[in-house]
C-alpha cells in the first residue's frame, strides 16, 4: 500500500500509504494530481506539490466487483471504471459528478458484461470488450437538441458493436498510436481491428455510397432511380460518372456500367493496379503509378502515359472536374491536363507549392475548377499537423490565394474586424480547418469546403462573450459547410456557411443549386408506392438547397445564372450590379430568398426593395417603423422576424444587447423559459411584466395553479387571482386562506360583507388587521362597545375618527371628544368642547392641535372672564407673540411676560421690544434688557447698559452686536465692544473685536493682557507689523525664557523681524550675563556679547552719541571676557603665563562690568593649590589688588 516518488536525481521517497495493495495508479497530466485505487476499490486522490510531497483531498469507496475492476482516464479528470458489470461507471472528479454508460442499444444481449476498457483521446472514443465477444464503443457526441445542455450519460452515444466471431474471452483492449487501430487480447490470439472509413462519391448527378465492405448504393438524381451494387472485393475507393461506377481496393480496379434509366448493373471491365486513387473520364480510367499517371481503358489497356520527373515526385492525388484532370505529387507539385481531346494535353506549367507555401508537409487534397483556371489545395504542415488554411492557385496569373479558417482571414483582405459585418460572419467559422473541398461543375468561381473544429487556437480571434450565452452556437455540430468564391481581384471570399445536423455525416459534392450531403443512416422507404418507385427521399444522400437559391430549385439555367451572378456580386460588395443581374426575375419566392439574404448582409435598403417585390406590406410597415431603433442589428432582427427567421432574429437581438426585444420575441414564440431567463439576467425592468404575460398565457391554457404562481411573481395576484377564480368561490377562499395576504383577506372580507356575511367578513377583516373596517361593521351592527375596545387597543386613527362620528351623532360628547383626540382630529374635538362649554378640556386640546387652533381658542379664552392667562399662553404657543405681549401689558401679567419675551426676535414689533426692555430695566433685569435691545438693533444703548451695569458681553452677544461688513459705524461699534470687553476682562473677545476693527495694536495689547503666550506668538506671526513683533518679543522676555529654547528663538526672531536691533542687542547682553552669573560659561557669554555688539553696531538709534557709547562699552567688555577666556584656555599649556594674564586683568579698571573678579581669583587660587603653595593662597596675600 506504499506509494513512492523517485526524483530526477534517483532518490526515492515514500509519499503516502493506502489501505491495501495498490491496483491502479493514475496521474492527471497538467493537473498535478495522482489517483490511487486499491484491490478493494478504495480510491484516494492526492495533489502533488513542486517538491514531490502529496496531500490527500478525496477518499471514497467505489462500487463493483473488485476482482474484475479496470480503471482508466476517459477525459479531463473523468475516471472510467469497468468492474465486470453491464455498465461503465464514470466519475467526474472536477465537478464531483457520477453517472454510468450502459449497453442498452441495438446489437447487445441482456446480461452482457464489460470486462475491460480503453480510451482514445484524439477521437474522444471509449472502447470496451464484452463477455459475448463484442467490442462496444461510446462516442463523446455533440448535443442532439439545439439549445439544450446535455450532461452525464447524455454526452455519450453508443455505437453499433464490432463482433469477433468465435471469440468470447476478451481480456484486454488497447488503442494503437496510429489512432485508427484497436488491439484486442483474446488470451490465445490477438485481434487487430482497423477503422474503415466508408467511401462515397458524387459526380454528374450520380452518388455512390459504401454501406458495407463490399456493397455500394447508387442513386441517380437526374432519373430518380436507385440501385444497390454488390462486389467481390473490399472497396477502398469509388468514382462515378453518369453511366459508369468504378471501384478499387489497392490491387484491382473494377468498372461497372450502370444504366441511368434502368435499374441494371453490368461489369464493364477490370484490371490489376495498386493505384491508391482512380478517376474516370468518359471511356478512360486514370491511375496513379510511381512516376506517372496512366490513362487506361476499362479493361486496363494503357492509352497514354503522363510522366512526372524525379524532382516532381510520384503522383499521390488525382481529381477530375469537367474536362480537367489535376494531380498532386509526393514532392508538393501540382499538374493539370485538359482531357477533353483524344489525348490529354498539359493545361498549365507544373507548380512547386513548396516555393509558395511555408512549412508545407504532405498534400491531402487537390482539386481544380471546371475551367481549369484554379487549383485548390488542402495540406498538412511539416510537423504533420493539419493546416487550417485553404490554398487556391490561379493558373493564369500564377498567384496563390489563401483563406485561413482559424481566423477567417484571406490573403488580400487581412484579418477581419469583429465589429463589422464581415467580421461577424467570419467569427462563425473561426477556429476550424478544412477536411474536404468541391468545385461546382459549372460555376468556376464557386468552391465549397467541409470543415471541422480544431484549427490553430493561437490564431483564432478572441471573441467577447455575449451577455447571454448562445445555446445554438454551442450546440453546433462538428461539421460545418462553408461556401466560398475564388476571385482573381478579391481573393477568396466567404459566401455562406451552415452546420450540418446529426442526421448527416459529411458533404459529398455541390452542383448549383444544391449541396449533396451523405446521411448518417438510411431513411425508410415509403410504403404503398407504385413500382418502379421514384425516390422522393434518397436513402443515403440528401439535397440541401443553397441559401440564395431557395425557390429556384426548378428554375431554368438563365435564372440560376442570374442568381449566381447576384450571389457573387453581393459577396464582393457590388450591390448595384447585383440587383441589375436579377432584375428580370419575377418570382416572389426568389425575392423572399433575397430578402432573407439581406438579413445576413444587413442591407435594409435592399430588403425594402425585396419586400416591395414580394408585396409584403405588413413586413414593409414593420421595417419602416423599426427605423427608430438605434441599433442596426435590432432593425435587421425585425426584418428576420417578418421573414420567419426566428433563430437569426434571436442572434441579432443578442448581438445588439437588446434583451427587451429578445424577451418579447421569446414571449411571442411561446418560449417562456427563455423569456424569464432573459428578464431575470438582463431585462429586469420587464421582469414583472414577463411573469404577468406568462401567467396570462397559462390562464388561457387552463393551467390555473401555474398561472397563480406567476401572478404572484408579477405582484398582480391581489387583483388577477380573485378575478380568475371568482367563478369558483371555494377555491378562491382556499387560496386566500393559504396565502395569508392581508390585501386579499381584506378583499374577501369586503366581498363577504357585500353578500351580508357579516360574521365571515369580521373574521377576515380581523385576519387582515383592517381596524377601520372592523369598527365600521361593528358600528353598523350596533356593537359600539366592541368598536371602542378595538380603537383603544389599536389606536387606529381612521377607526377612532369613524367611531367618534358615531358617538357625536348619538350626542355622546365625552366619548366623541375622546376618540376625536385619539384620531388626532383636534379641530373636531375643540368644536365640540366649545359648543358644550367644556373650557377645562379646551386648553389641552388646543395645545395638541395646530397653531391656528391655538389662536382660535386663545380668542375664545380672551372673551371669557378670568381666562386671560390661558389666552396669553395660547397666543404665545400659536406664534402670535405681539398679541401675547399686548395682552400681558393690558392685564399686568408680568410673570407671563418674562416667558413670552424669551421668544422675541427681529420680526417682533419694535414698539413691543422697547416696552419689554423698559420693563426689564425697571425691574433690574439688565441682562434681559440688553438681549432685547440687541434684538431691537439698538446696539449703542445695549453697550451703554453693559458699561453702566457691568452686564457681561459673551461671545454670542458680541457677535449679535457686530454690524455687517460695509455698515456705517461698524468700526466704531467694534471698538466700543472691545473696550467694554477689556473693561470686563474678556481679553480674547477684545482682541477679536479690535482685529475685526482693523486695530491690530490694540488687539495685541488686549492679547498681551490675557497672557496667552501661544496666541500671542501666533498673532504676532500673522500680523506682520514691526511694532507688534517688538511688543511680542518684549512680552516673551518677561517669561522664563532661560528654560525654554523655543521662547528664546521667538524673541530673537521677533526682534529681528521688528528691526529692533538695539533691543536685540540688549537681549543678547542679558543672555551673556546669564551665562556668566549662573553657569560661569564665558565662552557662550563671549558669543552672546559678540552678537550684541553686531546688533548694536547695526542699530539705528535716534541718539547717535548714546549708541556710540554703548558700542564702545560692549567692545570693552568683549575685550575683558576674551582675555579671561584666553587665560583659561592657555592654562593647560602654560600655567604661569595664564596666571600672569589673570594678574594683568586684575589691574584693569571697570573689570567688574564684564568679568567677575571672584572667577579670576578662583583660577589663580586653583593654580597655587595645585603647586601646594598655600602661602600665596592665603587671602592676606591677595589684598594688594583690593588696596590698589
Amino acid at each position: 500500500g506504499n506509494v513512492y516518488h523517485i526524483d530526477d536525481r534517483g532518490k526515492c521517497f515514500q509519499r503516502f500509504t493506502v489501505e491495501g495493495p495498490v491496483k491502479t495508479l493514475l496521474y492527471a497530466e497538467g493537473r498535478d494530481m495522482l489517483v490511487a485505487v486499491t484491490d478493494g476499490l478504495m480510491l484516494s486522490q492526492h495533489t502533488i506539490a513542486k517538491d514531490g510531497s502529496t496531500t490527500e483531498t478525496i477518499k471514497v469507496k467505489l462500487s463493483g466487483q473488485a476482482s474484475k475492476s479496470h480503471l482508466i482516464w476517459a477525459g479531463r479528470q473523468l475516471l472510467a471504471t469497468a468492474t465486470g458489470e453491464n455498465i461503465v461507471r464514470m466519475w467526474n472528479l472536477e465537478q464531483d459528478d457520477n453517472y454510468f454508460l450502459s449497453l442498452k442499444g441495438q446489437g447487445f444481449e441482456p446480461g452482457e458484461c464489460i470486462n475491460c476498457i480503453s480510451y482514445n483521446k484524439s477521437k474522444d472514443l471509449l472502447a470496451g470488450c464484452t463477455s459475448k465477444g463484442k467490442v462496444a464503443m461510446w462516442k463523446h457526441a455533440s448535443p442532439k437538441v439545439k439549445g439544450r445542455k446535455e450532461e452525464g450519460e447524455e454526452m455519450w452515444e453508443l455505437q453499433p458493436p464490432s463482433i469477433l466471431e468465435g471469440e468470447a474471452d476478451l481480456t484486454q483492449i488497447e488503442w494503437a498510436s496510429s489512432k485508427n487501430i484497436l488491439a484486442v487480447n483474446c488470451i490465445a490470439t490477438v485481434i487487430i481491428l482497423n477503422e474503415q472509413v466508408m467511401k462515397a462519391h458524387f459526380n454528374q448527378q450520380v452518388a455512390a455510397v459504401q454501406v458495407s465492405p463490399s456493397q455500394l448504393t447508387i442513386e441517380n438524381f437526374s432519373t430518380a432511380y436507385h440501385q444497390d451494387l454488390k462486389t467481390d472485393i473490399h472497396i477502398k475507393g469509388v468514382f462515378v460518372t453518369k453511366s459508369h461506377t468504378t471501384i478499387w481496393n489497392g490491387k484491382r480496379v473494377v468498372t461497372y456500367e450502370v444504366s441511368p434509366d434502368k435499374a441494371m448493373v453490368r461489369a464493364e471491365g477490370s484490371f490489376s493496379s495498386d493505384s491508391p486513387v482512380v478517376v474516370v473520364y468518359e471511356q478512360s480510367v486514370f491511375t496513379a503509378e510511381p512516376g506517372k499517371v496512366q490513362a487506361r481503358t476499362f479493361q486496363g489497356t494503357v492509352k497514354q502515359i503522363l510522366p512526372f520527373s524525379e524532382a516532381e515526385g510520384d503522383p499521390v492525388l488525382l481529381d477530375l472536374c469537367g474536362n480537367f484532370l489535376v494531380a498532386g505529387t509526393s514532392q508538393g507539385y501540382v499538374k493539370c491536363w485538359d482531357v477533353s481531346r483524344r489525348e490529354a494535353k498539359q493545361h498549365c506549367t507544373p507548380k512547386n507549392l513548396t516555393e509558395v507555401i511555408a512549412n508545407l508537409g504532405r498534400l491531402k487534397c487537390v482539386k481544380c475548377n471546371s475551367s481549369g483556371s484554379k487549383i485548390s489545395i488542402i495540406c498538412d504542415q511539416e510537423n504533420n499537423t493539419p493546416d487550417s488554411r485553404l490554398y487556391v492557385w490561379d493558373c493564369e496569373s500564377d498567384a496563390l490565394h489563401t483563406f485561413d479558417f482559424a481566423t477567417g482571414a484571406n490573403s488580400e483582405a487581412g484579418d477581419p474586424d469583429s465589429s463589422d459585418l464581415r467580421g461577424q460572419h467570419v467569427a462563425e467559422i473561426a477556429g476550424r480547418r478544412p477536411v474536404a473541398q468541391y468545385w461546382d461543375p459549372t460555376e468556376p468561381k464557386l468552391l465549397v469546403c467541409e470543415t471541422l473544429r480544431g484549427g490553430d487556437s493561437s490564431k483564432t480571434p478572441k471573441r467577447s462573450m455575449s451577455l447571454l450565452s448562445d445555446d445554438k452556437d454551442s450546440a453546433q455540430g462538428e461539421v460545418m459547410i462553408v461556401s466560398l468564391f475564388a476571385t482573381p481581384e478579391h481573393g477568396i471570399l466567404l459566401q455562406d456557411n451552415f452546420p450540418i445536423d446529426a442526421s448527416h455525416t459529411s458533404l459529398m459534392g455541390v452542383e448549383v443549386p444544391f449541396f449533396y450531403l451523405m446521411n448518417k443512416a438510411p431513411l425508410p422507404v415509403m410504403h404503398g408506392a407504385v413500382s418502379p418507385p421514384p425516390l422522393p427521399h434518397h436513402r443515403m444522400v440528401t439535397k440541401h438547397t443553397m441559401r440564395d437559391f431557395t425557390g429556384l430549385e426548378n428554375a431554368n439555367d438563365e435564372a440560376k445564372r442570374a442568381m449566381m451572378d447576384f450571389s457573387y456580386l453581393s459577396a464582393i460588395g457590388n450591390m448595384d450590379e447585383a440587383f441589375k443581374a436579377i432584375k428580370l426575375i419575377k418570382s416572389e419566392s426568389v425575392w423572399e430568398n433575397m430578402a432573407r439574404m439581406c438579413v445576413k448582409t444587413k442591407r435594409l435598403d435592399v430588403a425594402t426593395v425585396c419586400l416591395g417585390n414580394m408585396r409584403n406590406a405588413r413586413a414593409a410597415k414593420a421595417l419602416r417603423e423599426s427605423a427608430d431603433e438605434p441599433e442596426l442589428d435590432a432593425r435587421v432582427a425585425v426584418l428576420a422576424l417578418q421573414l420567419g427567421m426566428k433563430d437569426e432574429a434571436e442572434k441579432l437581438y443578442k448581438n445588439s444587447q437588446r434583451f427587451d426585444l429578445l424577451n418579447q420575441l421569446y414571449q411571442a414564440s411561446n418560449q417562456w423559459t427563455k423569456a424569464i431567463e432573459v428578464a431575470e439576467l438582463h431585462d429586469r425592468i420587464h421582469l414583472r411584466t414577463t411573469y404577468y404575460n406568462y401567467a396570462k398565457h397559462l390562464e388561457s391554457m387552463g393551467n390555473m395553479s401555474a398561472a397563480i404562481v406567476n401572478y404572484e411573481k408579477s405582484d398582480t395576484h391581489r387583483f388577477e387571482v380573485p378575478r380568475m377564480l371568482l367563478d369558483d368561490p371555494h377555491q378562491l377562499e382556499a387560496y386566500i386562506l393559504k396565502t395569508k395576504d392581508k390585501e386579499l383577506r381584506k378583499w374577501w372580507a369586503q366581498y363577504m360583507e357585500s353578500t351580508s356575511e357579516m360574521e365571515t367578513a369580521l373574521q377576515f377583516y380581523e385576519a387582515a388587521r383592517d381596524n377601520l373596517s372592523l369598527v365600521r361593521v361593528y358600528c353598523y351592527c350596533g356593537n359600539l362597545e366592541k368598536a371602542a375596545e378595538i380603537c383603544n387597543e389599536t389606536g387606529d386613527r381612521a377607526a377612532c375618527y369613524h367611531l367618534a362620528r358615531q358617538f357625536e351623532n348619538q350626542d355622546n360628547v365625552k366619548d366623541a371628544i375622546h376618540f376625536y383626540t385619539r384620531a388626532h382630529c383636534y379641530s373636531n374635538a375643540i368644536r365640540l368642547a366649545k359648543e358644550h362649554g367644556l373650557d377645562n378640556e379646551l386648553m389641552n386640546l388646543a395645545l395638541l392641535s395646530t397653531q391656528q387652533d391655538m389662536i382660535d381658542v386663545a380668542r375664545y379664552y380672551e372673551s371669557q372672564p378670568n381666562m386671560q392667562d390661558k389666552a396669553v399662553m395660547l397666543y404665545h404657543k400659536g406664534g402670535n407673540i405681539s398679541k401675547a405681549l399686548e395682552l400681558c401689558f393690558a392685564t399686568q401679567q408680568f410673570a407671563a411676560l418674562q416667558v413670552v419675551a424669551e421668544d422675541l426676535d427681529e420680526h417682533t414689533d419694535p414698539v413691543m421690544i422697547d416696552k419689554c426692555s423698559a420693563f426689564f430695566m425697571d425691574h433690574g433685569q439688565y441682562d434681559r434688557a440688553v438681549d432685547l435691545l440687541v434684538v431691537g438693533k439698538k446696539f449703542s444703548d445695549a453697550l451703554d447698559l453693559c458699561m453702566r451695569h457691568n452686564v457681561v458681553i459673551t461671545e454670542e452677544l458680541g457677535e449679535k452686536m457686530t454690524l455687517p461688513k460695509g455698515a456705517e459705524n461698524r468700526v466704531t461699534m467694534l471698538e466700543r465692544i472691545a473696550e467694554c470687553a477689556m473693561h470686563q476682562g474678556s481679553y480674547h473677545l477684545a482682541t477679536k473685536k479690535y482685529t475685526q476693527a482693523g486695530n491690530k495694536m490694540k488687539a495685541m495689547k488686549a492679547l498681551l493682557k490675557s497672557g496667552d503666550t501661544e496666541k500671542i506668538v501666533f498673532f504676532a506671526g500673522v500680523s506682520r507689523q514691526r511694532e507688534i513683533y517688538v511688543m511680542a518679543a518684549n512680552y516673551l522676555q518677561s517669561l522664563d525664557w532661560r528654560k525654554d529654547p523655543e521662547v528664546m528663538k521667538n524673541i530673537i526672531g521677533f526682534y529681528t523681524k521688528g528691526r529692533a536691533l538695539d533691543s536685540l542687542a540688549g537681549f543678547y547682553d542679558a543672555c551673556a550675563q546669564v551665562e556668566i552669573d549662573e553657569y560661569q560659561n564665558y565662552d557662550k557669554a563671549l558669543g552672546a556679547l559678540t552678537e550684541a555688539y553686531k546688533c548694536m553696531a547695526k542699530a539705528k538709534m535716534k541718539n547717535a552719541t548714546d549708541q556710540e557709547e554703548k558700542v564702545a562699552f560692549l567692545k570693552q567688555r568683549i575685550g575683558f571676557v576674551k582675555k579671561f577666556v584666553q587665560a583659561r584656555r592657555s592654562y593647560e599649556e602654560d600655567p604661569e603665563e595664564s596666571v600672569k594674564l589673570c594678574h594683568i586683568l586684575l589691574e584693569e579698571p571697570d573689570l567688574e562690568t564684564a568679568v567677575r573678579v571672584g572667577d579670576i581669583y578662583g583660577l589663580i587660587i586653583e593654580h597655587y593649590a595645585r603647586q601646594q603653595n598655600f602661602s600665596k593662597v592665603h587671602p592676606g596675600n591677595q589684598t594688594s589688588h583690593t588696596n590698589n
